[in-house]
């Protein structure tokens, strides 16, 4: 596994702990779960402008083929 090192200033930093507090999670676990969310999010956003491009395109790639 990687790891990496940000700077963030110490509202943000107070902010993060307080939530993951909340959450009876590390701030660390906190971070790592938005990445996740961020990465997916992006596949499924793509994944759903591929399907809406083929399907609206269908007959024409059909003739095409």
């Amino acid at each position: 596994m990687s790891s990496i090192t940000i700077n963030i200033p110490d509202e943000s930093y107070i902010k993060l702990k307080e939530t993951a507090n909340n959450l009876k999670i590390t701030p660390e676990e906190l971070v790592k779960m938005a990445v996740d969310e961020i990465i997916n999010s992006s596949e499924k956003d793509l994944n759903n402008v591929v399907d809406y491009v083929l399907s609206k395109n269908e007959k024409l790639y059909k003739r095409l083929a």
